[in-house]
């Protein structure tokens, strides 16, 4: 597998950061379906916008979501792309990393 490069890391320590929140899992189920605006979030999730921008801002630093504005409206939804990388990472534990047997360590004496 070798080792990541350091763009390789930052992008997934972004990604998995922005998954371990209930309310950004929240934000990306309800995304789902369709692309929705801050007022429709804010609605179904009962947070206040000021909340839920913060976790917007680390789902969109993490490349998990997209915005688009249209008039004073910011819509978002997934970018799809990016979970590929996510899973594209973990894919390669599942197939190239055979769990082997414990090695025990030998004694010093």
């Amino acid at each position: 597998m070798g080792q990541p490069s350091t763009t390789t890391s930052a992008e997934m320590i972004a990604g998995f950061h922005a998954l371990s929140d209930p309310i950004r899992l929240q934000v990306l189920d309800l995304l789902r379906d369709r692309e929705l605006c801050v007022c429709d979030l804010c609605e179904q999730l009962e947070v206040s916008q000021s909340k839920l921008s913060f976790h917007l801002k680390t789902l969109k630093e993490a490349a998990l979501v997209r915005a688009r504005q249209e008039g004073r409206w910011i819509y978002y939804s997934l970018n799809l792309p990016q979970f590929v990388v996510l899973e594209q990472y973990l894919a390669e534990y599942r197939r190239f990393s055979a769990i082997l047997p414990v090695r025990r360590c030998q004694d010093a004496s």
